[in-house]
């Protein structure tokens, strides 16, 4: 928290355009001598010309009196935007602390209900009491399933937070699938924007059905660059059947139901490999 005091400019760079005046000035000293000597002049007498133009030329007074007056205007324009100010105090907007960003997997297997009310209800569950007990904790939120939307930035609003939980849904995607390595690079560019000294963590809730490569390798790196990968698994090894959008069951190439079970192993292996832990 820097102090300041005695007068000074916040961005003095700004004052540069003052030389645009000059410039300005050469332009109308040139073109006020090449009106006084232009061709017209030779025809009539400088009181004559307006009756016989039918317009009047500024006179050089008049023309250096338009431009001082702009230049004022200028002058007070560009003083605005170098800020200057007088003793200040510099308040950090974001100070170190704890952040963690969310990966809400809401996918389609997410709405089976081997937990009540479903996985996804159970998750939304979740982060609700997450962010009602832990409120130093900058938060922030985001939902994917075959791309990654940042629903909410690391924020301590956590009102905004909870107004958002509800409307998660797995009809707010059209492809499915479960892309988790766009949403872990979300979730790094999120936490790039806080403080180097803050503690970066990430909490990826899934059922873990996806296949994807290279996942263990994501958190490994996130893990050597700072962030742990916490993973909380969402449903059971028995699984359930995916309900479908328009109704019944969402159904394979042989038109047989399609099954969803937790995958634990796997989760565990990414909650290990990034340096993290792993809880149902």
């Amino acid at each position: 928290m820097p102090e300041s005091g005695g007068f000074h400019f916040a961005q003095p760079l700004w004052l540069w355009a003052l030389l645009a005046l000059l410039p300005v000035a050469l332009w109308l000293a040139f073109t006020t001598i090449r009106v006084q000597r232009g061709p017209i002049h030779r025809y009539a007498d400088p009181h004559l010309l307006p009756h016989l133009t039918g317009t009047r030329d500024l006179s050089s007074g008049e023309r250096w009196g338009q431009f001082i007056r702009w230049s004022l205007l200028w002058l007070l324009g560009v003083l605005a935007l170098a800020g200057p100010r007088w003793d200040f105090t510099d308040m950090r907007l974001f100070r170190p602390g704890s952040d963690l960003v969310i990966l809400l997997d809401i996918s389609r297997s997410m709405q089976v209900a081997d937990v009540q009310p479903s996985r996804l209800g159970r998750a939304r569950q979740e982060i609700f009491d997450l962010v009602e007990q832990n409120a130093p904790v900058r938060i922030g939120l985001i939902a994917f399933a075959s791309t990654a939307h940042v629903i909410s930035p690391t924020t301590e609003d956590t009102n905004s937070l909870r107004m958002a939980l509800p409307p998660l849904s797995t009809d707010l995607v059209r492809l499915q699938g479960s892309r988790v390595n766009a949403a872990l690079e979300r979730a790094k560019q999120l936490l790039e924007g806080q403080p180097d000294d803050s503690s970066r963590s990430i909490l990826l809730i899934s059922d873990g059905d996806f296949d994807e490569p290279g996942l263990e390798s994501r958190a490994q790196e996130l893990a050597r660059w700072g962030a742990r990968l916490i993973v909380l698994g969402v449903g059971t090894e028995d699984g359930g059947q995916v309900p479908a959008a328009e109704g019944g069951w969402l159904l394979d190439r042989a038109r047989n139901p399609i099954h969803s079970s937790l995958h634990e192993d796997l989760l565990r292996r990414l909650a290990e490999a990034g340096n993290g832990i792993y809880l149902q």
